[in-house]
C-alpha cells in the first residue's frame, strides 16, 4: 500500500525514456497515416491521368 501512495504522491517530471516512448507512438501513427494517406492519393492522381489521357467519358471522371 506504500508503494501505491508514494508512486501517487510523486510529482517528478517524465524520463527521456518516456518522451522516447512518446515520441515512437507518435511517429508510428504519423507514418501509418502517411501511408494511408499516399495510398488514397495515388488513387486520385491515377484517376486523373486517366480522365486527362482518354478523355471524359460517361461519369468515369465526375
Amino acid at each position: 500500500m506504500t508503494v501505491l501512495k508514494n508512486l501517487w504522491n510523486d510529482e517528478s517530471g517524465a524520463s527521456a525514456a518516456e518522451y522516447a516512448l512518446i515520441l515512437a507512438i507518435v511517429g508510428t501513427g504519423i507514418a501509418a497515416a502517411a501511408f494511408a494517406l499516399g495510398g488514397a492519393i495515388s488513387g486520385a492522381m491515377s484517376s486523373a491521368t486517366s480522365c486527362i489521357e482518354n478523355g471524359p467519358t460517361a461519369g468515369s471522371c465526375w
